[in-house]
């Protein structure tokens, strides 16, 4: 299969991370279907923009990608070659602070979603004997951190779906891998108190905080024919702020 003539889907593709995704597939001349939920500003933004770029063509769709009915309706129209999941959401709070409904909400879009999207594209991709999964995680999924069960359990959850997935659908050609971001400058962490933001550089050994490009272009690879022997793992690409 011709690499330039792939669809690819980007869950969350509105902003941040996935907008960067988004870029990088479209500039790789993937055509690309991008999702979000509630950002049709963001969404038509990004869209005006790809339309003056050289690249294949992109479409924006609103979806939720926690509901089972939403991500059905997305795929009976989008058959992906490249499933790109980077919607997320996070409700930090200490555990003894934290609701329920908090939980639910976080595993629901950043781990029911995986899977929902997964599930629905693998069809596809087992039918045609090729396709890349690629799961957008989180070095707290691998580290923890405070106030963060129920995200860091969350992103936690995606190793154990990649690691599955890529037993089950490698015989077809599908290759399953995370790539596990560490402090990324977002319009979202930039809302962050700067000592929080000084802290995260602090870990680093490469002396600054990753940029949305530094995820995107690590997405592109693994979608790539270069990584079609690399399935069931984690990519961290956190300047080593994990170390």
């Amino acid at each position: 299969m011709d690499e330039r003539v792939r669809l690819a889907l980007v869950t969350g593709g509105a902003g941040g991370i996935g907008a960067a995704v988004v870029r990088e597939l479209h500039a790789a001349g993937h055509s690309v279907v991008f999702t979000h939920l509630g950002q049709a500003e963001e969404a038509n933004a990004l869209l005006q923009e790809l339309e003056k770029a050289d690249g294949g063509p992109v479409f924006a769709l609103e979806s939720d990608t926690a509901s089972e009915e939403s991500v059905a309706s997305l795929h009976a129209e989008h058959h992906p070659d490249i499933l790109v999941h980077c919607a997320g959401i996070a409700r930090d709070r200490a555990i003894w602070k934290q609701d329920a409904s908090d939980w639910d909400a976080v595993l629901g879009v950043n781990l029911r979603g995986a899977w929902l999207q997964a599930r629905a594209a693998a069809p596809h991709m087992r039918a045609s004997g090729w396709g890349r999964v690629i799961l957008i995680g989180s070095i707290n999924g691998t580290r923890g951190k405070f106030g963060q069960t129920a995200y860091a359990s969350s992103k936690a959850g995606l190793h154990g779906l990649a690691k599955s997935l890529a037993k089950e659908l490698g015989p077809k050609g599908v290759t399953v891998n995370v790539v596990e971001p560490g402090w990324i400058e977002t319009p979202m962490t930039a809302a962050v108190p700067q000592e929080h933001q000084d802290a995260a550089r602090a870990e680093t050994v490469s002396g600054r905080l990753g940029k949305p490009s530094d995820i995107a272009s690590t997405v592109v690879f693994l979608a790539s024919e270069a990584a079609s022997h690399i399935t069931g793992n984690t990519l961290r690409v956190d300047g080593g702020q994990s170390l």
